[in-house]
C-alpha cells in the first residue's frame, strides 16, 4: 500500500511503510548510508504530513519485519495490549501527537496506555514533533525501578559511576569509583565495561565492587558488563550479580550479531530473579542500545535507525529492567555525523522508550572522530534532565581512557543536579549524608575531608 502527500504543487508518493517512515524522518547520516533518507527537505515534510494523517492501527496490521521471519516482530504483535490500546484507537498519529501534548494526557493516563504503544507508533508520533515537544511530553512520564534504591522519581536524577580502566586493574577502578562516589555519583548502578570479556575476570570484577559495597553499606547494585551468557555462568559458579547486562537491538538479526537471543535473555532474567538480591525490588536487567547499531549489522531490514532502534525498547520492555540507556554518539558519525543530530536522537530515544514505559537514561556521548564536543554534551544533559530523564552515565574527567570515547563527568552530574535541583535516589542520599558529603536540607553535595579519607580506604 502507497502513501502519497502534495506540497507545493509536487505529489510526493511512498511506496510503503517502511518509506514513509524514514523520508519523514529528521535528516541523519546513517539514514543516508542506507539509502533511505528523505531527498530534499520538502519531501520530508509530505512525508511527515501524509504520516500525521496515519491512523494508529495501520501499524497493528502491518509489520516492518514478516511476523515469521522476526522474533521481535513476534514479541511486539504477541504482547501488545489491546485493552490499553483502545483509548487510542480510533486517533490518527497526528491526533496522538495532539493528545501527548494536551492536558489530557496526564501522568496516570500516559502509564495507562504504554502497554499499548507499539515501537513503530512511538517512533511514527516522535517524527513528527519538534524537541520542545518530546521534552514536554517524557517530563509528564513517570517510570519507577527498584533494586536496592528507587530510581525514577519526579525530581530525581540517578547516575551511573562507569570506572573503566584499560588493563581492569582493581586499584585503578578502585581509585575511580573513589572519584565518583565523592562526587555523589553511582546510585543508579556501579559498572563496568570489562577490558577483557570473560567469565573469571568478570567474576573478580563483581567480586571487588561487591566487597567495596558490602563494605560501606552503599545502596546502590553493582554490574559488569560482560556478555549476557558470561554473566549466566558467573551466576552458576556463584557470583555477585546484581544486574544482568546486555547490548539489545529491534531485529532478530541484529540480536544474533550481539550473539544473544530472546530465550537467552528470558534465561538471564529468571537466574537473577532466583538471586533474590535486591532489597527493595527485583527490576534485575541492565540495557544498553543506540541508533545505528542494527544498520551497522546489516540487520536493519530496510527500516530507519530510529524507527528499528525504538524496536529494541519493546525487547527491553519484555524482561522489566531496572535500568536502560542509549549510547547515543558511541556508534560513530557514520550514524550521526554531529552534535545536532545527536542532541536530537538523545531526545527521540528518551521519549520512545519513556512512551513505551521502559526507565530509560543516557550516555551523552560522541567519538573523537564526530563533529561534536563537550558543549554539545553540556546541551544535551541539560535538555535531557528537563525532560525527565531516569539517569546519566558519568566516567573520570569524561574521558573513557578504556573505550576510548568522550561523555561526561562526574563534576558534570553534580553541576547539573545543582543547576535543575536535582536529587540522587533517596536511598543514596540518606547514604551520602551519613558519610558526611551530602546535606539533604540543602539537596547539595559537602566537601568534607574525613568522609573522603574514610572513603579512600577503597585503594588502599
Amino acid at each position: 500500500m502507497g502513501y502519497g502527500y502534495t506540497i507545493g504543487g509536487e505529489h510526493y508518493v511512498f511506496a510503503d511503510l517502511k518509506t514513509l517512515l524514514a523520508k519523514a524522518s529528521p535528516l541523519r547520516s546513517g539514514d543516508q548510508l542506507a539509502g533511505l533518507a528523505a531527498s530534499s527537505d520538502a519531501q520530508r515534510i509530505a512525508a511527515r504530513h501524509a504520516l500525521a494523517s496515519l491512523p494508529l492501527e495501520t501499524f497493528l496490521n502491518t509489520a516492518l519485519v514478516p511476523y515469521e521471519d522476526d522474533d521481535v516482530t513476534r514479541l511486539i504483535i504477541d504482547t501488545h495490549d489491546k485493552a490499553a490500546f483502545a483509548p487510542l484507537s480510533s486517533m490518527t498519529v497526528g491526533d496522538f501527537r495532539n493528545w501527548l501534548l494536551s492536558d489530557a494526557a496526564t501522568t496516570e493516563a500516559l502509564a495507562r496506555v504504554a502497554p499499548g504503544i507499539t515501537p513503530e507508533m512511538a517512533a511514527a508520533v516522535s517524527k513528527i514533533m519538534r524537541n520542545q515537544d518530546l521534552m514536554s511530553v517524557a517530563r509528564k512520564i513517570t517510570v519507577i525501578t527498584r533494586f536496592r534504591n528507587t530510581i525514577g522519581l519526579p525530581g530525581h536524577l540517578s547516575t551511573r559511576l562507569q570506572p573503566n580502566h584499560p588493563t581492569d586493574d582493581l586499584k585503578g577502578i578502585a581509585a575511580s569509583t573513589l572519584d565518583g562516589l565523592l562526587y555523589g555519583s553511582g546510585d543508579a548502578v556501579i559498572g563496568i565495561n570489562p577490558a577483557t570479556d570473560s567469565v573469571a575476570n568478570g567474576f573478580a570484577l563483581l567480586d571487588m565492587l561487591d566487597h567495596a559495597r558490602q563494605h560501606y553499606n552503599i545502596p546502590t547494585q553493582t554490574c559488569v558488563l560482560t556478555h549476557v551468557t558470561n554473566t549466566i555462568e558467573i551466576m552458576n559458579k556463584g557470583g555477585a550479580v546484581d544486574l544482568v547486562f546486555q547490548s539489545i537491538a529491534g531485529t532478530q538479526k541484529a540480536n544474533e550479531g550481539f550473539g544473544v537471543t530472546l530465550s537467552v535473555l528470558q534465561e538471564a532474567y529468571d537466574a537473577a530473579l532466583s538471586l533474590k538480591r535486591g532489597t527493595t525490588g527485583q527490576n534485575v536487567m541492565y540495557f544498553e542500545t543506540g541508533q545505528g547499531a542494527a544498520l551497522s549489522a546489516g540487520a536493519h531490514h530496510g527500516i530507519d535507525q530510529q524507527t528499528v532502534e525504538t524496536r529494541a525498547y519493546a525487547v527491553a520492555r519484555a524482561y522489566n529492567p531496572l535500568l536502560v540507556n542509549t549510547v547515543v554518539g558511541f556508534i560513530g558519525p557514520e550514524y550521526l555525523y554531529d552534535g545536532k543530530q545527536i542532541v536530537r536522537a538523545g531526545l527521540e530515544d528518551h521519549f520512545c522508550a519513556k512512551l513505551m514505559g521502559v526507565p530509560m537514561g543516557c550516555d551523552a556521548c560522541y567519538t573523537n572522530h564526530a563533529e561534536a564536543d563537550q558543549d554539545d554534551m553540556d546541551n544535551l544533559m541539560v535538555l535531557l534532565a528537563a525532560a525527565g530523564i531516569t539517569f546519566l552515565i558519568g566516567v573520570p574527567g569524561a574521558d573513557d581512557i578504556m573505550l576510548n570515547y568522550q561523555s561526561l563527568s562526574f563534576h558534570d552530574l553534580l553541576a547539573l543536579r545543582n543547576l535543575m535541583n536535582l536529587k540522587p535516589a533517596p536511598e543514596f542520599a540518606a547514604w551520602l549524608e551519613q558519610m558526611g558529603l551530602y546535606d539533604t536540607a540543602t539537596e547539595r553535595m559537602l566537601d568534607v575531608p574525613a568522609a573522603q579519607s574514610q572513603l579512600r580506604l577503597m585503594v588502599g
